[in-house]
């Protein structure tokens, strides 16, 4: 999974924190969901769409595959909306429906054990590339070796300095974060103490009830902090902060550890790329973090008056786990896509990527598959921000052989902000690799235990698009993979406008930033819909 920089300022102080997926601004209302005319952000006119234009027209159930870390099942905005295999029953430790897979009722999990265990955390790509190689070449010297030997030892000398600098990076990064957030804590107990309150919530440090000037310069830092930040009191921060060191603590001990390995608990052959019966039917795993959030943006129950609203609203979520905390395998990635088309699924939503394939070929092969069969691909761009364009990430925009994958639309994200600040400053972006925008930031969504958040990433982007795409598919079923991609593109809406480029003080053209240089918006997407409908029946007329 791809890690995002945030800045959190205290008393002067600036000091940097790497997510493994950005949360956002704590918003508790569904911005995305809103009209760029009426409302003045760049949300995609979800409920102006059902309103205006879908109230007559009669929806058809739509399946769309999640291949993520996990779905909480139980999740009260979720467990009418699952897809479940009518032919499996539940629990009777039977393969029913003879797929190959026990017990599969709401999808499958590709990283769990047949005993019921679970992959939580995994290496990075290329820490399994070094561990593959250090047998061979680990204290070796280049001129001793063969010719054919030497451009592989040039590998595994590339893996091994790129392992240990990032693990030495993730272990600085935690050390020195832990005194920032023990110090944090020092300061939030400290004026608790002061102002005698049980919470520092921002009305308490705009205002502190304190004479001292010592205690007032503190609750005006920390209330600059937590208001930049969208968080309604300091303690938010707090827990934000304990977040992140579990992620870094986790990059260190397991990503970038080479004597690290979860594999054993699944307990396939992990490079036997014809091996597909693994894994058993846990669709939630240890972690469900991600995946629910995404499932919630796709399709969270708009009928039950809770929590929140997906886009979709006749849509039946397939969970497919196969994305640990660390970088996914792309024998897992193939098996899931090759899972989802083969159990129903007509769009597939793919919040993950890294930045080395080793088994590309088989990632191809199950996009190949998908292609044959009419489903739609929807892939997160990344949260590095880098461009595409010059930067290998995978899964890729093309196959090996470089043509385009048709049925495959790649997803930046953007802010609710309508300034030069539109797109998020984490966003991976790519002229020519990127095909559109949505929104990303501070979504928000389900979270496990019947839970709700907010999340930022390209990860959130991409299932905007694919609740889009099952919105069309649900009220015009006739359309196929290519006649979503093309309405979604064609209807997105073109900024031609100067913004920061991420991670920059650049502006640039949003043009310049994917191939449409636009964002989707659902009205105008069933509004071509309509139009090219009453076309066709025009002319067949």
């Amino acid at each position: 999974m791809s890690f995002k920089k945030f800045v959190f300022r205290l008393l002067g102080l600036y000091t940097f924190i790497l997510f493994g997926f950005a949360r956002g601004q704590a918003q508790t209302s569904q911005w995305f969901h809103l009209d760029s005319k009426a409302d003045s952000v760049w949300g995609i006119s979800t409920d102006r769409t059902y309103r205006e234009l879908l109230s007559n027209r009669k929806p058809t159930p739509v399946v769309v595959a999640v291949i993520d870390g996990g779905i909480d099942s139980t999740h009260e905005d979720l467990k009418r909306i699952l897809w479940t295999n009518s032919k499996e029953i539940p629990g009777n430790g039977i393969d029913d429906d003879k797929n190959g897979y026990v017990d599969d009722v709401h999808g499958w999990n590709f990283i769990g054990g047949k005993d019921g265990r679970n992959v939580q955390y995994e290496t990075a790509e290329v820490t399994r590339q070094y561990a593959r190689l250090r047998p061979l070449y680990e204290g070796k010297n280049r001129s001793s070796l063969k010719p054919a030997q030497q451009k592989e030892f040039d590998q595994f000398v590339k893996y091994k300095t790129e392992m240990e600098k990032k693990r030495a990076e993730y272990k600085e990064q935690y050390d020195s974060y832990s005194t920032f957030s023990t110090q944090l804590v020092t300061i939030i107990d400290g004026l608790k103490k002061a102002l005698n309150v049980s919470k520092l919530d921002t009305a308490t440090l705009r205002n502190p009830a304190s004479d001292n000037d010592f205690v007032k310069k503190a609750a005006a830092a920390l209330y600059e902090m937590t208001s930049a930040q969208g968080f309604g009191q300091a303690e938010d921060i707090q827990a934000e902060l304990t977040r992140g060191l579990e992620d870094l603590k986790g990059k260190a001990e397991y990503a970038y550890n080479p004597d690290f390995d979860s594999r054993s608990i699944v307990g396939d052959k992990p490079d036997d790329l014809t091996e597909t019966a693994y894994g058993n039917p846990d669709i939630t795993g240890p972690d469900a973090l991600h995946g629910t959030h995404v499932a919630g943006i796709i399709g969270a129950d708009r009928t039950n008056n809770l929590g929140v609203q997906g886009v979709a609203d006749q849509v039946q979520i397939m969970a497919v786990r196969a994305v640990p905390d660390g970088d996914e395998r792309d024998k897992d990635v193939a098996n899931a896509i090759r899972y989802a088309v083969n159990n129903g699924a007509q769009i597939i939503n793919m919040s993950f990527g890294k930045d080395v394939s080793p088994q590309r070929k088989a990632v191809d092969d199950a996009m190949r598959y998908a292609l044959s069969k009419g489903v739609l691909l929807i892939h997160a761009a990344g949260n590095d921000n880098k461009l595409l364009d010059t930067t290998a990430s995978f899964p890729s925009d093309r196959f090996m052989d470089g043509s385009a994958i048709p049925n495959l639309i790649t997803v930046g994200a953007i802010t609710s902000k309508n300034n030069e600040s539109l797109v998020a400053p984490f966003s991976n972006y790519g002229r020519k690799t990127v095909d559109v925008f949505a929104p990303g930031m501070a979504i928000y969504s389900t979270t496990p235990r019947n839970g709700y958040d907010n999340l930022s990433g390209t990860s959130m982007a991409a299932p905007v698009v694919s609740g889009i795409a099952a919105v069309l598919k649900s009220y015009f079923p006739k359309l196929t993979y290519s006649d979503l991609k093309r309405i979604i593109e064609k209807s997105a809406i073109v900024q031609n406008r100067q913004v920061l480029r991420p991670e920059s003080t650049d502006l640039v053209n949003f043009t310049d930033l994917s191939k449409t240089g636009a964002i989707v918006n659902l009205y105008e997407a069933v509004k071509l819909a309509e139009a090219e409908e009453a076309a066709a029946a025009a002319k067949k007329g």
